[in-house]
């Protein structure tokens, strides 16, 4: 049983996607949805440094072009269920037929450029924390002021708030915390500090007709099953001003009997996850094409019909 699945803001590096441009067809691609969003994607992916691609109105749909753009490059497949980590839920309801490449992308555009606008009213951020127990974790993070945005399970929770919060979180780390680690994002996302987005977010929403899911569409908003496009594209409203449970998505996995998990372009971050959480499951991350016949033997081995 496969799982596809999409990683969120933070995954970027400069230069990420020369590699995959250089695929047939893929440049033309890329140059098409650079049109219909007005943003130049492969300058982006090829050229632009570390600071101009963790823009938030960049990143997102950079994000959600390479990962549509590599899950494609390994033919017509069709995963026993999608997920994808924040932003990558876009990416996921492109892989489950909810929205196609276009639609998947203008929406995207429109979230980036939302949750950039809320994030420049107060300057906040984020940061990861590795090890703890969650129990105790989230009453500090709570006592703070900050909240936990995403719960990845594995042992990692991360946290979101002012820029203030999060330098006492460095000075007052929760009891069996190893490492706070600041992410490479604008905003303290899926928080209370992104509720501006979400108006603007539902009326770009307004204009798409989704389809329901090809797939089983896994929503990290709780882990459930999502059955129909209308209350997908609903949790992707919602999504940016709420925390992202990725825990209990791969708790679900796991019900639904994942024997394997490919993560899209750019991957490792879920792959990381999921070798924690999911002993037994094969993993493996969408680097760079040369990944791609190793990727279509996992599929040959676990997608089932």
């Amino acid at each position: 049983m496969l799982v596809l699945v999409a990683p969120g803001q933070g995954a970027q590096t400069p230069g990420f996607l020369t590699p995959w441009l250089e695929l047939p067809g893929a440049a033309d691609r890329v140059a098409a949805w650079s049109d219909a969003i007005g943003l130049d994607l492969a300058h982006y992916g090829t050229q632009a440094d570390a600071d101009a691609i963790r823009d938030t109105a960049v990143a997102q749909p950079l994000l959600v072009a390479a990962g549509i753009l590599s899950a494609a490059a390994l033919g017509d497949i069709l995963p026993n269920a999608v997920a994808g980590h924040s932003v990558g839920e876009i990416t996921a309801a492109s892989f489950a037929g909810v929205l196609d490449d276009t639609a998947a992308l203008t929406l995207v555009r429109k979230r980036g450029l939302a949750m950039a606008d809320a994030a420049a009213i107060t300057e906040t951020g984020m940061s990861a924390l590795l090890g703890g127990d969650p129990e105790v974790t989230v009453p500090h993070l709570e006592k703070l002021g900050l909240t936990p945005a995403n719960v990845n399970g594995a042992g990692q929770i991360v946290a979101a708030g002012t820029l203030e919060q999060l330098a006492a979180l460095n000075e007052d780390k929760p009891e069996g915390v190893r490492k706070v680690v600041p992410l490479k994002v604008a905003g303290a996302f899926h928080t209370h500090h992104m509720a501006p987005a979400v108006d603007a977010l539902a009326k770009a929403a307004a204009d798409l007709t989704p389809a329901d899911p090809k797939v089983t569409y896994v929503s990290n908003r709780d882990g459930q099953a999502v059955a129909t496009g209308a209350e997908v594209l609903e949790r992707l409203v919602g999504q940016v001003a709420n925390p992202v449970r990725w825990d209990l998505c791969m708790e679900t996995f796991q019900e639904l009997g994942a024997s394997a998990l490919i993560e899209v372009c750019p991957g490792g971050t879920l792959v990381g996850l999921a070798k924690r959480a999911l002993p037994g499951v094969k993993t493996l991350a969408l680097k760079t094409p040369d990944d791609l016949d190793a990727a279509r033997a996992l599929i040959a081995e676990h997608a089932s019909a």
